[in-house]
């Protein structure tokens, strides 16, 4: 995972914890404290709510156990694609695209960030400059010629 990526998450359990979670604690016991629980909206939609944030907490929590956190300012430079590396291709339509390899948990196609683990990801990963592959989408099968491949922080 990126240091971008780790830092995001960790963002992510810190709001979670600290708080988003406390309020909605707080409103569950004031709406607790109303009565009838059973047919109490507010209670039932907090309860609700804490178990989400709970399930995605430990989500997140067990993403971060024994991972790899890559600085892709900090990567030596490759011949073939890995994580991390920024990936310049032309498709059969002459478009030129670029994307950075990251997880999946990273993945922002309109940012030009695709997963590793994606189709197109997994196709890209090990070739070289002049690899030209074949990747089958549920739209179709889409060629593309790999341009370039560098690695740093000079990319999406």
């Amino acid at each position: 995972m990126t240091k971008t990526g780790f830092e995001n998450i960790q963002t992510e359990i810190h709001r979670l914890w600290h708080i988003e979670r406390p309020e909605i604690v707080r409103q569950v016991t004031a709406a607790a404290e109303l009565g009838d629980r059973s047919e109490n909206g507010a209670y039932i939609y907090g309860k609700k709510r804490l178990r989400e944030i709970d399930s995605r907490l430990r989500y997140l929590r067990k993403k971060t156990e024994g991972i790899v956190v890559v600085d892709v300012t900090d990567q030596v430079p490759h011949d073939d694609v890995r994580f991390g590396a920024i990936v310049k291709v032309v498709d059969d339509n002459d478009i030129e695209k670029t994307w950075r390899m990251v997880d999946k948990d990273e993945s922002e196609p309109k940012r030009q960030r695709i997963s590793v683990q994606s189709p197109i990801g997994q196709a890209l990963m090990g070739k070289e400059v002049g690899d030209y592959i074949t990747v089958t989408l549920p739209k179709g099968k889409i060629g593309l010629e790999i341009l370039e491949i560098r690695y740093g922080n000079d990319g999406p």
